[in-house]
């Protein structure tokens, strides 16, 4: 899980999930604190869904929809 999809493919990592923004990878604080929690509880459920797909080479998911 990163904002910094270029550096973790460069050291060659397997399943890159992009999430919020540099400071907040983890985190959108222009959401309400609900809002926020909902949107951190289906980024955990996506990276899980990511560890069970099969890949050969550096893959970049993104928090909603497919990997490039």
């Amino acid at each position: 899980m990163t904002s910094l999809h270029t550096v973790a493919e460069q050291v060659g990592t397997n399943r890159i999930l992009v999430g919020g923004k540099f400071h907040h990878p983890f985190g959108k604080p222009e959401l309400s604190p609900e809002d926020e929690f909902v949107w951190r509880k289906k980024l955990v459920q996506r990276a899980l869904a990511i560890l069970e797909q099969p890949v050969d080479k550096p893959t970049v998911f993104f928090a909603e929809g497919e990997g490039v």
